[in-house]
């Protein structure tokens, strides 16, 4: 398995995306020609891959607008690989490229494929697929660092820095050894380890140096909140368990044991990563379609497993929480060449009044730009995009002590350019997407207590948990227009 390309891209929001480093392999490119004959399509200039992966991720532009190639209906996106459409005559696409997205940065890379390009493989038969994404996921979490957050531009700076230096190590010419780990480049580890228990196949090293576990627990929270008696408001949580077990030994033993607040509702759906060793059929039979179950197993629930190198995803759950942790009403009326807006938020009482950010965007579609904006608002600030199609409201890290805030005016739309359009925004349909993320908090109250982490291992690591609550298509629609939705729909 070898690589043709790889890429570290930068990117904001409403910004443009930078290559932060790439690295190309002319001998592993060589192949591809030879392999593809006449359907070789070479990899594009660093200059254009930004703009391609973008489009093709959907993060071109902060609301993204419907692009036939990518969100057309009749094209599903179900795997891991994904299509570069290449400039030029004729329609030539890059497969399979795969993609990691953490905060503000992509790695990315494209691996060779061992054979005919048409008609395409399927993806189990190629092994260099799920390794492409096992580098990847090492490389990200070279560059973040452990824990939620992504570095300090200066962390990640030297870094990057060091990037060619440890890609010698574990990926020369384009062919990799191993997956790369936090911290400095990791030295190169005897194929085969000492003592009596042997190495499995799936562990490619060995871990040497000072003990760490790492866990992250990040709930997502989605909502759907229309302001009409006739359509039910929608949200669901939904949560993950990451890892990160730096610790000594061909298998390890460590436990990882999640708990909840006596009040908490059980978690349902629980699925495991193959490496967990042994778990309560309790943990396993609730499911979502047990609501009402007063019986439902509750915890604590106790995952033990011998960790692979790589940060990876223990396990994932659903949670059911009685109400979203914003309530909001969204109120568009029109008035001649300007929109009337009234919204209001309202933080619950149970939520942490401590955001790592939290932000409002009311886009406008299918109309011409923004001219003058007479908005007031009763906390944080507001701005407008400077493409004039839409409006950030920036409520930064707290709410007011009446966890209560509004905002109230009158936008006009004076200029004579047409803004973007959307299919499904016309006329007072438009909607408010809130972002946020909250550390320390989960909405199910589900966390992992440094000392309920079992390690069993030579040496003692250092325990580091995370928890946070974090936004995804969370939606206030305007009640006095046409939601897309129809009523009693399921969020998928």
């Amino acid at each position: 398995m070898s690589f043709r390309a790889l890429w570290v891209v930068s990117h904001e929001k409403g910004e443009g995306a930078t290559v932060r480093f790439s690295r190309r392999y002319p001998t592993v490119e060589r192949r591809a020609r030879s392999l593809a004959g006449s359907r070789y399509v070479a990899v594009p200039e660093d200059r254009v891959i930004p703009r391609l992966l973008l489009t093709e991720l959907g993060l071109a532009e902060p609301d993204k607008p419907f692009v036939a190639s990518r969100d057309d209906c009749s094209r599903q996106q179900c795997s891991p690989a994904l299509e570069l459409r290449v400039d030029g005559p004729g329609e030539k696409t890059l497969w399979p490229l795969l993609t990691i997205t953490h905060g503000g940065l992509i790695v990315a890379c494209l691996p060779l494929i061992e054979g005919p390009v048409e008609p395409r493989p399927p993806l189990p038969s190629q092994i260099s697929v799920s390794q492409g994404l096992a580098f990847l996921s090492g490389l990200q979490a070279f560059l973040c660092g452990p824990g939620p957050k992504l570095s300090e531009p200066e962390v990640l700076a030297n870094r990057l820095a060091s990037l060619p230096s440890a890609l010698l190590q574990v990926c020369p010419l384009g062919t990799p050894l191993d997956t790369l780990t936090a911290g400095t480049p990791p030295a190169p580890t005897a194929p085969v380890p000492g003592g009596s228990q042997k190495q499995p196949a799936w562990k490619a090293g060995l871990h040497k140096g000072r003990s760490a576990v790492t866990v992250t627990v990040t709930e997502t929270v989605r909502s759907m909140q229309y302001g009409k008696k006739s359509r039910q408001d929608l949200w669901d949580v939904y949560g993950t368990v990451v890892c990160k077990c730096e610790v000594e030994g061909v298998l390890p033993n460590v436990t990882v044991t999640l708990t909840l607040p006596p009040n908490g509702s059980p978690l349902q759906d629980i699925l495991v990563h193959p490496c967990v060793t042994t778990l309560d059929s309790a943990t396993l039979s609730a499911s979502s379609m047990d609501d009402g179950d007063c019986s439902m197993f509750s915890g604590p629930y106790k995952f033990p497993f011998s960790p692979p190198l790589e940060p990876f995803r223990l396990c994932s759950y659903t949670s059911q929480v009685p109400v979203p942790p914003i309530l909001g009403s969204y109120q568009l009326k029109e008035d001649e060449n300007q929109l009337r807006l009234n919204v209001s938020l309202k933080l619950h009482e149970s939520v942490k009044n401590s955001f790592e950010y939290c932000e409002a965007h009311l886009p406008f579609y299918n109309r011409n730009l923004m001219g003058n904006v007479d908005v007031k608002v009763s906390a944080g600030q507001l701005e407008v995009s400077k493409e004039k199609n839409l409006l950030v409201w920036v409520l930064g890290q707290k709410f007011p002590k009446s966890r209560d805030v509004t905002l109230d005016g009158a936008v006009h739309f004076s200029s004579q350019t047409a803004g973007p359009t959307d299919p499904l925004c016309t006329g007072l349909t438009a909607y408010i997407k809130l972002y946020f993320r909250v550390p320390d908090l989960t909405l199910s109250g589900c966390c992992v207590d440094q000392h309920s982490v079992q390690v069993y291992a030579s040496a003692k690591p250092r325990i580091v948990t995370f928890r946070e609550l974090v936004s995804s298509e969370y939606y206030i629609w305007n009640s006095t227009g046409d939601a897309p939705v129809l009523p009693g729909a399921i969020m998928m």
